[in-house]
């Protein structure tokens, strides 16, 4: 039987952000939560990207309603853009705890592997994920006792 491929495009609502400005949301979400002011210089060096490319995103963000931000300022989230940055910073934590406590994956590999997947997977897939997550994290005795039999 064939497949068919069926050709997805995850970014076709307009109000949807790409896997490029997720990053950028999710840094100054992580700059905001450890108190840290940040601005489109230290972001550029932050995600190692041109400061060019760094006024480019913070421009379609503010036209999108998720920062405040003038030239050579703080970056500030807005409360829609809060919320958007939560969503994307706590499908990377699922992921990567899935990875490093399901499947003992180094926390580094792990997090460079939510990093590209947060992106992509979709909501039922990740809260199958975060349920197997916290199930094996219950029942950590009886994986570890099921491994054992299996050496």
């Amino acid at each position: 039987m064939p497949y068919n491929i069926i050709k997805v495009n995850m970014t076709s609502d307009k109000n949807s952000l790409s896997s490029g400005l997720e990053d950028y949301i999710e840094a100054i979400y992580i700059a905001k939560t450890n108190k840290v002011p940040l601005k489109g210089a230290e972001l550029a060096r932050k995600l190692n990207i041109s400061r060019a490319s760094v006024s480019e995103a913070l421009s379609k963000l503010v036209s999108k309603g998720l920062i405040t931000y003038e030239s050579y300022g703080v970056i500030t989230l807005t409360k829609k853009g809060e919320e958007e940055a939560e969503k994307v910073y706590s499908k990377h934590n699922v992921l990567k705890q899935f990875f490093e406590s399901v499947l003992d994956v180094e926390p580094l590999e792990a997090t460079e592997n939510a990093c590209k997947i947060e992106h992509i997977v979709s909501e039922k897939v990740l809260n199958s994920i975060k349920s197997f997550t916290d199930f094996y994290n219950s029942n950590k005795k009886f994986f570890s006792d099921l491994k054992d039999n299996y050496k």
